[in-house]
């Protein structure tokens, strides 16, 4: 897996912080969470091929987080794009950027395709030959999910060494990846965890938007190797977070620790701090390792 942090800002994109999006790559497959205004500028920055977001997830339907999606999919058409897009997101989506094609008159000649949620429990969105999706239900002021991405199990891995002292045939590749035992060249049958090892672990994403402190999110992301939750507010301004229900950097450490994820990275920062340092410091009270999400930045676990 690999994360790119395409904005981070809240509410407002800045002159060196764009809103909320992010670029997930799972084994080869490209995923968009959440669409901020300028959202196509900074993948048009990093040189990212369109054609290969199949999948846009966004997280609820406030500006910061879908405004750049109407103009993501009109390059889409513009570029000639043929292959089908799937977007989920909340209800009343699918409305909000029909109407603004058909007003402008611009239909994509593209299959579009929108899987609007509604639902208040965590759901199974996308069951990918690689990789799962699943809701994670927040609490905002309006409808939000955060979404759950983990890949399937891999093949098994051939131990080349042991293939080689057995005189195993090259043509059992396949066979053995899938995890079936195996006839030598002289008829002997081995089994097949003499000639491999096991799979490698399979990787997991949370991404959680913008949410006030939940702390039942954890059962759900319990594990997960890399978390990425929502920290808009320090502790000094715990009334802005509550009347606007976002979390804090403490709080989202706090949920991190709780789920026992591997490593946690802030991001959703309100422009009112010109340093974002004191993010870590007070998520440190409560979890390590912890990363601040940056425009452009990678996060990478193989």
């Amino acid at each position: 897996m690999e994360l790119t942090i395409l904005g981070c800002n809240a509410a407002t994109p800045r002159k060196n912080a764009q809103t909320t999006a992010q670029l997930l790559e799972i084994k080869g497959q490209m995923i968009l969470i959440d669409c901020g205004e300028g959202t196509q500028i900074q993948l048009r920055k990093l040189g990212v091929k369109f054609a290969r977001i199949q999948h846009i997830f966004i997280s609820h339907l406030h500006g910061d987080h879908f405004y750049g999606l109407i103009g993501l999919i009109s390059t889409f058409r513009l570029l000639g794009r043929t292959a089908d897009l799937h977007v989920y997101g909340p209800k009343g989506i699918k409305e909000i950027i029909t109407l603004q094609l058909k007003l402008a008159n611009s239909w994509t000649d593209y299959a579009l395709y929108f899987h609007e949620l509604e639902g208040e429990a965590s759901t199974l969105v996308l069951d990918h030959e690689k990789f799962t999706v699943q809701t994670l239900p927040l609490d905002h002021r309006v409808y939000t999910n955060g979404y759950l991405f983990r890949e399937k199990e891999g093949p098994r891995r051939i131990n080349k060494e042991a293939l080689t002292h057995h005189k195993v045939s090259i043509a059992d590749m396949e066979n053995l990846k899938s995890g079936k035992d195996v006839y030598t060249e002289d008829g002997e049958l081995i089994k097949n965890d003499q000639l491999t090892f096991a799979p490698v672990a399979p990787k997991s994403y949370a991404f959680c938007s913008d949410t006030a402190y939940k702390p039942d999110l954890a059962s759900l992301i319990e594990g997960v190797d890399i978390l990425y939750h929502e920290s808009t507010f320090l502790d000094h301004h715990q009334d802005l977070a509550q009347k606007t229900k976002h979390s804090t950097a403490a709080e989202a450490a706090k949920i991190a620790a709780t789920a026992g994820v591997k490593q946690l990275i802030l991001g959703h920062f309100s422009s009112r701090y010109p340093d974002l340092n004191e993010f870590i410091v007070q998520a440190n009270a409560h979890f390590e390792p912890v990363h601040l999400a940056e425009d452009g930045k990678k996060f990478k676990w193989d």
